[in-house]
């Protein structure tokens, strides 16, 4: 499907044509795309119902893991139906009101998963450098207030792109090349002055994802400094195992994000690359989190292990 010389007012509706370039491979590649939100929807269930019935789980750390877990769920949400519709049955168009709608909840939710870890990282430092005050620090009411904090900053940063993409009028094309609708490709439709929106976009990714990274980084420095300057090695190993679920869980999700933020600006990579890894980031890190988590907590594997048992108790 190609794009029209004509200029378009005020559009209705856009067309989504999937992954440019490969559209004859995509009925396959929706395939893997549907394991891996398979994958992150019944993990995340199950850590959303196993972190509120185990005890031993109701630590901080674990309640930041089933608010990241909600958030993935929610990424999962927006971005899939729409995606694998367009792989499997060619449902190209999508309303323009309902682009913008879909553009808010991923980018603000990708706002959100970003604050959260900035919040587990804060959570381990507290544990680490100042032990004996975590539980004075880290009380239910702060971690109410920061949840909400993370809420209301992606929330208001994140709402203004749509309004700002609203007050557009003219567009050149209404074909966005790429498999959900994503802030700069609907940046790249318009057939106006669109430096706002631009310099505003750069705003929104520096001020939440570029902070966050920041002070994540900050917080693992002074971590580190602290743990090794620990007396006996096992206590350093131990500190460090504290510390190694979310250090993964980290670097998967900015690494991928940074790596799609920067090549859709300023690189020039193929179309079909970008979009893949693009999902790629959006879907995999709430796979891969339940995973890591589960791996590596005895309590979630324990609870895991009995469900199924128990599942498989209740079959016979």
């Amino acid at each position: 499907m190609g794009s029209t010389n004509m200029s378009h007012l005020n559009p209705k509706i856009v067309i989504l044509i999937g992954i440019p370039g490969l559209q004859r491979m995509q009925f396959w590649i929706g395939f893997p795309f549907l394991g891996v939100c398979l994958v992150a929807l019944l993990g995340n269930t199950f850590l959303l119902i196993i972190i509120p019935i185990e005890r031993r789980l109701h630590q901080p750390m674990y309640i930041f893991l089933a608010v990241l877990s909600a958030t993935d769920l929610g990424l999962c949400v927006a971005i899939a139906p729409k995606m694998l519709a367009i792989f499997w049955f060619d449902s190209y168009s999508m309303a323009f009101n309902a682009c913008l709608t879909q553009l808010f909840f991923i980018h603000a939710l990708q706002g959100m998963e970003s604050g959260i870890l900035l919040a587990m990282a804060f959570d381990r430092y507290v544990a680490i450098c100042d032990p004996l005050r975590h539980t004075s620090i880290l009380t239910t009411s702060f971690l109410i207030r920061v949840v909400l904090m993370v809420a209301i900053r992606a929330t208001v940063l994140v709402g203004i792109l749509p309004i700002l993409l609203k007050r557009l009028k003219f567009f050149h094309s209404v074909v966005i090349a790429h498999s959900y609708c994503e802030h700069m490709a609907v940046v790249k439709l318009a057939a106006e002055d669109v430096q706002i929106n631009k310099s505003y976009g750069l705003f929104v990714a520096f001020a939440i994802l570029g902070f966050d990274m920041i002070f994540v980084f900050i917080s693992y420095i002074l971590i580190f400094q602290v743990v090794f300057y620990l007396p006996q090695k096992e206590a350093q190993i131990k500190a460090f195992n504290t510390c190694t679920a979310h250090i993964i869980v980290f670097l998967e999700f900015y690494i991928l994000a940074f790596f799609s933020f920067f090549s859709h600006r300023f690189g020039h990579v193929l179309p079909y690359v970008h979009i893949l890894l693009s999902t790629i980031y959006l879907l995999v890190p709430p796979a891969l989190n339940p995973i890591v988590y589960g791996v590596k907590t005895k309590e979630i594997r324990r609870r895991v292990a009995q469900m199924f048992v128990l599942k498989s108790g209740t079959q016979q």
